[in-house]
C-alpha cells in the first residue's frame, strides 16, 4: 500500500489522521512539550564548552556578562519576530516555509539544499559526537586517547539510530524523551549552580572585582567571543520546524518561542555567576570543562561525575530535539515539490515523517563516522546563520503585504528593531568569520557548496513555474 503524503490544509486547524491515500501530520505537541523543545534543543553542551573560550578572549567578570547578554539579546530578538510569524505560519518545516513564502522557491530550496548538504548532518553529527565522548568518560574510559578516540564515533553513530528509531515510531515518544531530558537537565545544571553560590561564594567571596581590568575589552574579541555565546543559545528556532504539530499554534507557539528562550538566557547567566563565584577568570580560561571543574571543588570526584552525567543528558536532549524537529525541512520540502515526494510520506500507523528522520539519521551516521566534533560544529554555524537572517527578515516581506494570508496572532515588540538587531548581528558574525584568516577558507567553502545549489535548482525543480 501506498504510503501518505502531505496535502495543502488550512493551518489553523487541528489535524485529524491520514484517510484516504491523504495524510497530515497531527497537533500533538502541548505548550509545555513545545518549551521544552526550545530549551531542551538550546541547553546542549554550550553553556559547559564555551566559558572557557570566551573567558579567554574577554578577561574580565562584566565583559563576560556583556557577552552572555548580548547573544541572549540577539537570540530573544531572533525568537520574538519568529514567535509573530510563526503564529501566522503554524505549519511544518518553520524557517524553510517563513523563506519560502517570504523570498520564493529559490531561497527556500537553498535553505534546504544547505540542510541536506551540510547543516543537518554537521548539527547532529556534533551534537552526538559530545554525547559519546560523556558516555566514555561516565564509564570511566577517556575519550581523547586511544582506542577510545574512535569507540566516539561508533557510539555516536549508535546514538544517532537509537533516537531516531524513538522519533520514527511516534511523535509523543520524541516528545517523551525531550520533555525528560530537559528537566534533567535544567535541573542538573541548576543543582549546580546552586551549589556554587550556597557553598562556593561564601568561601571565595566571588570573583567579581576587578569588573574590567585593563585590556580585558575590545571589539575584535568581543565579536569572536559572541560566536561562542551564540553556538551556546543555538536552538531557539528549531521549535518553528514543527509548527504544524502544535496543538493550538497560534496561541501555543508565540508563547514557547518566548518562554523557552527567556528561561535559557536566565539559566545561562546564573551559570556563569555561579562559575565566577568559584573560579576566578584566569581559572575558568584554562579550564576546559568549567562546571566539573567547579564541582570537583565543591564536592570532589562524585561532582565531576554528576557534572558528566548532566552533560551526557544534555546533549541526548538536544539530539532528540534536533531529530524530532529538523527533518520536518526535509519533509516540507518534498510536499512543495522541492524533493523527491516520497520524502513527504506520512507513516500510516505512527503517523510521523518515517522516510525524512531515516534520510537525516543516514547523513548524520555519515558524517559522525567521518568528521570530528570541532569540524562538525564549525560547518554547522556557519552554514546555518545566513538561513536564520532570511527567516527574521521574511516578517518584513509579510508586514509589506499584509494581505488576508497573513494574520499573527502576536505582534513583534518594537519593530522593526527587533528584527534588524538580528539580521545585522548575524551579517557582523559572518563578516567576521570572513576577515579572520583562520576562518575565511573555510567559511567561503560552506559558502561555495551552498551556493551551488543554484545550478541544482535550476537544473531539476527550477524548470518547473514559481508557486
Amino acid at each position: 500500500m501506498s504510503q501518505p503524503v502531505l496535502t495543502p490544509r488550512d493551518s489553523r486547524s487541528e489535524l485529524s489522521p491520514a484517510s484516504g491515500g491523504q495524510g497530515e501530520l497531527p497537533r500533538k505537541l502541548g505548550l509545555w512539550s513545545a518549551v521544552a523543545v526550545v530549551a531542551g534543543i538550546t541547553i546542549g553542551s554550550g553553556i559547559f564548552r564555551t566559558p572557557a573560550a570566551i573567558a579567554n578572549r574577554l578577561p574580565g567578570p562584566l565583559p563576560i556578562f556583556l557577552v552572555w547578554i548580548a547573544g541572549g539579546l540577539v537570540a530573544l530578538c531572533g525568537a520574538l519576530t519568529l514567535a509573530e510569524v510563526a503564529g501566522a505560519f503554524p505549519e511544518t518545516g518553520g524557517i524553510y516555509v517563513f523563506i519560502r513564502r517570504g523570498f520564493g522557491r529559490l531561497p527556500a530550496f537553498l535553505f534546504g539544499w544547505a540542510e541536506l548538504a551540510i547543516i543537518r548532518a554537521a548539527a547532529v553529527g556534533a551534537i552526538a559526537t559530545t554525547f559519546a565522548e560523556y558516555f566514555l568518560r561516565v564509564l570511566g574510559y577517556d575519550p581523547s586517547v586511544a582506542p577510545y578516540d574512535n569507540w566516539v564515533h561508533y557510539v555516536a553513530a549508535i546514538a544517532i539510530a537509537v533516537i531516531s528509531i524513538l522519533n520514527y515510531v511516534g511523535v509523543r515518544w520524541g516528545s517523551f524523551v525531550q520533555n525528560t531530558t530537559t528537566v534533567a537537565k535544567y535541573f542538573g545544571l541548576l543543582f549546580i549552580i546552586l551549589v556554587a553560590l550556597a557553598i562556593g561564594l561564601p568561601k571565595t567571596g566571588g570573583h567579581f572585582s576587578p569588573a574590567m581590568p585593563a585590556g580585558s575589552f575590545s571589539i575584535a574579541p568581543f565579536g569572536l567571543a559572541l560566536v561562542s555565546a551564540l553556538w551556546a543559545y543555538d536552538g531557539w528556532a528549531d521549535l518553528a520546524f514543527i509548527s504544524g504539530e502544535v496543538k493550538d499554534p497560534g496561541r501555543n507557539l508565540p508563547r514557547a518561542l518566548i518562554w523557552g528562550t527567556l528561561a535559557v538566557i536566565a539559566i545561562y547567566l546564573l551559570a556563569n555567576i555561579a562559575y565566577l563565584g568559584v573560579m576566578s577568570v584566569d581559572e575558568m580560561r584554562t579550564s576546559k570543562l568549567v562546571a566539573a571543574d567547579v564541582a570537583l571543588k565543591l564536592i570532589g570526584p562524585a561532582g565531576v561525575t554528576f557534572v558528566a552525567i548532566t552533560v551526557m543528558l544534555s546533549t541526548l536532549g538536544t539530539l532528540n530535539g534536533s531529530i524530532l524537529t529538523n527533518p520536518r525541512v526535509f519533509f516540507a520540502m518534498a510536499a512543495d515539490g522541492l524533493l523527491f515526494r516520497k520524502v513527504a510520506a506520512v507513516h500510516e500507523r505512527f503517523q510521523t515523517p518515517y522516510v525524512a528522520i531515516t534520510l537525516t539519521a543516514v547523513l548524520g551516521i555519515i558524517f559522525v563516522m567521518l568528521r570530528t566534533f570541532e569540524q562538525l560544529a564549525d560547518t554547522f554555524v556557519t552554514a546555518i546563520l545566513p538561513f536564520y537572517a532570511l527567516g527574521v527578515a521574511s516578517i518584513f516581506a509579510f508586514r509589506k503585504r499584509q494581505g488576508p494570508e497573513y494574520q499573527p496572532t502576536y505582534r513583534t515588540p518594537l519593530y522593526p528593531l527587533t528584527p534588524i538587531v538580528f539580521v545585522l548581528a548575524t551579517a557582523y558574525l559572518l563578516g567576521n568569520a570572513l576577515i579572520d584568516e583562520s576562518s575565511r577558507w573555510p567559511t567561503l567553502a560552506i559558502f561555495g557548496i551552498i551556493l551551488a545549489g543554484i545550478p541544482i535548482y535550476y537544473l531539476t525543480v527550477g524548470r518547473r513555474r514559481d508557486a
